[in-house]
């Protein structure tokens, strides 16, 4: 992948422990894609908040020791930080217990936040940290930014309501959806339409955006870019769990697309850093170039 010049990244949201049974591991979409865009050679920066507790302490301790600020990452005495129960089941897919509410519920902006986003290049946020009035209101104010902002859709029942989904589609510049997501919107939204295709198109329309990106698991993704819709057929991986590869996934296609590769090698490279994120236990494995670069050449798309 080339790089350009290094973008510089904002992500706004939730960052809390994911727990698996016995063990935990850090976990948040927006962390997930803060720290697959660090590998990728992004300056990138997390504004979230933790608890005063053991578990917001190990997040801090455990960022940074994965090499991001967390200048960024407020502290409160008020909210536990979050901890998400993640369920598999046979095919590695998972579902959330989230507990509410959570630190990262009541992100209350400062100065630092509102500098880091004004010198940003892209802002990237998701709809989960919408669910509470504190965080929705400090991320509403940080969507007057001029940065390129990218809209990533995680729709978890019970926490989030169509309206404001549409208000944060108004306010992207690029919207990732999984396909599921996709159509649930799309019929609220009183779509026409069947195919993803079409409801690209419609959406695409509705909420004045002109790129987004809709993932279909192990079937790879489409994505539509200045008009032109591009596909990737998916890289057959034997499936570990599902956690984090939509959001490596978005890292990897958001900073090829901006650093100037062409859209058809970013979604197949970012397709194949999904695939091995699912190959691999937890949301954020290592993933040498090399070994994206070896499932690429043995299968074709």
């Amino acid at each position: 992948m080339k790089n350009k010049k290094e973008l510089k990244a904002v992500c706004f949201g939730e960052v809390l422990w994911d727990v698996f049974g016995n063990e935990k591991k850090i976990g948040g979409a927006p962390l997930n894609v803060a720290l697959r865009m660090k590998t990728l050679g992004c300056e990138v920066t997390v504004i979230s908040c933790v608890g005063k507790d053991k578990d917001g302490e190990a997040i801090i301790n455990q960022v940074k020791s994965l090499g991001l600020e967390t200048n960024a990452i407020m502290q409160t005495e008020n909210f536990a930080t979050g901890l998400v129960n993640v369920t598999l089941n046979e095919r590695g897919s998972a579902s959330y217990e989230i507990n509410y509410p959570s630190a990262w519920d009541k992100i209350v902006l400062n100065d630092l936040a509102e500098k880091l986003v004004a010198e940003a290049d892209v802002l990237i946020y998701g709809s989960l940290v919408c669910r509470d009035e504190v965080s929705r209101q400090s991320l509403e104010e940080l969507l007057q930014t001029k940065a390129y902002k990218v809209f990533d859709v995680n729709l978890r029942k019970p926490h989030y309501s169509y309206t404001i989904l549409e208000q944060l589609m108004h306010s992207a510049d690029f919207i990732k959806f999984n396909d599921e997501e996709l159509l649930e919107i799309a019929a609220a939204m009183q779509s026409p339409f069947t195919s993803l295709e079409d409801n690209m198109h419609f959406i695409a329309e509705k909420a004045k955006v002109t790129a987004m990106c809709v993932t279909k698991g192990k079937h790879g993704a489409l994505l539509l870019w200045e008009g032109k819709l591009y596909e990737n057929g998916g890289y057959p991986v034997k499936v570990a769990d599902t956690v984090g590869a939509g959001d490596s996934f978005l890292a990897t296609l958001i900073t090829s697309l901006l650093t100037g590769e062409a859209p058809q090698t970013a979604i197949n490279f970012a397709c194949a850093v999904g695939a091995l994120v699912a190959a691999a236990p937890g949301a954020n494995p290592e993933i040498p170039h090399s070994k994206v670069e070896n499932l690429m050449l043995k299968t074709k798309v």
